[in-house]
């Protein structure tokens, strides 16, 4: 390994910096939400409950004002809620507004292990509004009569006073996360204009804190969206983010680490308006979400509105089969719900990381085991190329004292290109390539890089514990404290510790196999080299203790790894063989690398030159 490849990995190396700290929240912000949290949540309730005032105040008015609405006995009522339930979920829905007001999860439960609710209450509203020729109707300010009611469907009407209505019928898939969802009018053709040919849709909801770390999972909560013949997109993470829509969406998902409430209608979403908004550290939200669109409407009751929601688990597979029970008989890809990398990145993962993961885990292995298993699997399928990249180190080490000779023969600046070209001559002489071990350590990044993408969202991880870690989708806080420190927060990830450690274990290795020693053009790259690991530690405190773990192993393994090839490989033999080969100069072939520097080379030459004999001239 030479010092192109050296190169390499500080630039692998800022990448995963880069890609964390454009992820990590800002410091000064959650030092700031933490001071004054208390004062924060203090002014949220007192908002909730002028909020809450103010619209019952407004339906008070409501009552009073509408006592000619075609509506108006469906303005008083009795709150009654209609559960929905199969072996996966069970979805409640009240005839206060008609709509879904409680999803729960059967076979997921929350920190307190308890089955895992989504949403319930005063998380989450959703409103239907129709415009009227008279009056306009808004479902949450309605009560409705429930018919056809099993423990898989339900029919919430909305009678009108001239013996019309609107139906709203749920029926949940046996067997999926799957809700079917239809708006229907019967006997309502008066009450709306010809011209009335869309309904509006206004759904909020606040994103419950599911996980243990904070900090970790607001990275991967989002309000996430997909336009008709697009990949998806999603809302800044970061910060308070509003769009207006202008491309038609197939649907709109309010997006957690590991869970997602979506939206999908058969004739799509039109004039789309998404926002989300931070909420307060402690608050036991992540984020609040709202979205306002349109979609197809027929008020004769001729063609139903359609529609679906899915309220589940971010399982790739899972969303994978779900895209089968599709209205439209198009895939809705909601497997995008699961960021799985850049494109070839993403390519790795869907196809071999997956399933190997899933291989390795049907055999009811701890997951700790499974990421131990992956991460030799996968390295034991780089070898060779791990193989290629060391011997062309060795190589380069073998010619060290040749290359010394050169430095010392050319010491002033002013020689630097006539050094060069002795150097590459050299390299060309011995058949040796100095991007010999560079290339094929990038080729190896996609695969490691596929793993940092992987393990953040896959759901089997959480909740799973290895050795003193509880959860490997959140931190291990074996070391912790009360007060929260800035850049640290208030605990040690002890996986992470080990991982930074290792790393400066092989970041040595690397430079003993260099022998950098007292080379000065070495000195910041080896003091970089020593900083990279402390700045991994301060980004990856937060991460999964199941990434961590993985880098550990990955680093062990490549630490061992090197150890055996450096005791295999016979160095005196390596440049015996060496100058075997320039003495069959005809036998060797030269890179094509070799030869664009030495044309380079030459070109630059010809440069200095030419400006050396006009300033002559001058």
């Amino acid at each position: 390994m030479d010092k192109n490849t050296l190169v390499g990995f500080l630039l692998i190396g800022a990448v995963i910096i880069g890609f964390g700290i454009y992820n990590s929240p800002n410091q000064e912000e959650i030092a700031r939400a933490e001071h004054y949290q208390d004062s924060i949540q203090k002014v949220i309730k007192e908002q909730e409950v002028k909020q809450k005032l103010a619209q019952e105040k407004a339906e008070k008015k409501a009552l009073e004002l509408d006592s000619t609405s075609l509506f108006f006995n469906s303005l008083k009522g009795e709150n009654k809620i209609y559960t929905l339930k199969n072996e996966f979920v069970e979805v409640s829905i009240s005839n206060k507004g008609g709509r879904v007001c409680k999803a729960m999860l059967n076979d997921y439960k929350d920190q307190k292990k308890q089955p895992l609710v989504l949403f319930d209450g005063d998380d989450a509203s959703l409103n239907i509004g129709f415009e009227g020729k008279n009056e306009n109707i808004m479902s949450s300010q309605l009560f409705f009569k429930a018919t056809n009611v099993t423990d898989s469907t339900v029919t919430m009407r909305l009678d009108a006073a001239n013996g019309g209505h609107i139906d709203f019928d749920y029926k949940l898939i046996p067997n999926s996360y799957i809700v079917n969802f239809t708006v229907k009018a019967e006997g309502m053709q008066n009450v709306f204009s010809p011209s009335v040919k869309t309904m509006n849709i206004d759904w909020k909801q606040r994103a419950r804190q599911m996980e243990k770390g904070y900090t970790f999972e607001q990275q991967y909560t989002s309000l996430t969206y997909k336009p008709v013949d697009e990949s998806f997109d999603n809302l800044d993470k970061a910060k308070n983010d509003k769009e207006t829509i202008s491309e038609v969406l197939d649907w709109v998902a309010f997006k957690n680490q590991y869970f997602s409430c979506v939206f999908m209608a058969e004739k799509n979403f039109e004039k789309a308006t998404l926002e989300s908004n931070m909420e307060q550290k402690g608050s036991g939200y992540m984020k609040s979400y709202h979205a306002d669109m349109q979609t197809a409407f027929d008020p004769t009751g001729t063609q139903p509105s359609n529609f679906q929601f899915y309220f589940g688990p971010n399982h790739f597979k899972t969303l994978l089969a779900s895209n089968e029970l599709s209205l439209t008989g198009e895939d809705q890809e909601l497997e995008d719900l699961v960021y799985l990398g850049w494109p070839i990145i993403r390519w790795i993962n869907r196809w071999f990381t997956i399933n190997l993961f899933d291989w390795l885990s049907s055999w009811g292995l701890n997951m700790g085991i499974v990421i131990l298993l992956m991460t030799i699997i996968v390295k034991v399928l780089v070898l060779p190329t791990t193989w290629k990249s060391f011997l062309s180190s060795a190589k380069m080490r073998a010619l060290k004292p040749y290359v010394d000779k050169i430095n010392k023969k050319y010491p002033n600046q002013e020689d630097a290109l006539k050094k060069q070209q002795e150097t590459m001559a050299l390299y060309s002489q011995y058949g040796v390539s100095p991007m010999g071990g560079c290339l094929p350590m990038l080729l190896q990044t996609p695969v490691f890089m596929a793993l940092f993408f992987f393990v953040p969202n896959a759901i089997e991880l959480r909740q799973q514990s290895f050795l003193w870690a509880d959860d490997l989708s959140a931190y291990d806080d074996l070391i912790s404290w009360s007060t929260s420190i800035p850049l640290l927060g208030n605990h040690l990830s002890l996986f992470c510790l080990l991982f930074s450690a290792a790393t400066i274990i092989n970041q040595i290795v690397m430079m003993k196999q260099q022998n950098m020693g007292d080379n000065p053009q070495m000195a910041a790259m080896k003091w970089m080299m020593y900083v990279m690991p402390v700045m991994f530690f301060f980004i990856f405190n937060e991460y999964a203790s199941g990434l961590s773990y993985y880098y550990f192993i990955s680093s062990l393994i490549g630490i061992l790894t090197t150890w055996i090839m450096y005791r295999m490989t016979d160095e005196k033999a390596l440049l015996a063989q060496l100058e075997a080969n320039k003495k069959k100069p005809s036998e060797m072939k030269q890179s094509s690398l070799l030869s664009r520097l030495e044309a380079l080379q030459k070109e630059q030459e010809r440069i200095q030159k030419e400006r050396q004999e006009r300033m002559n001239k001058k």
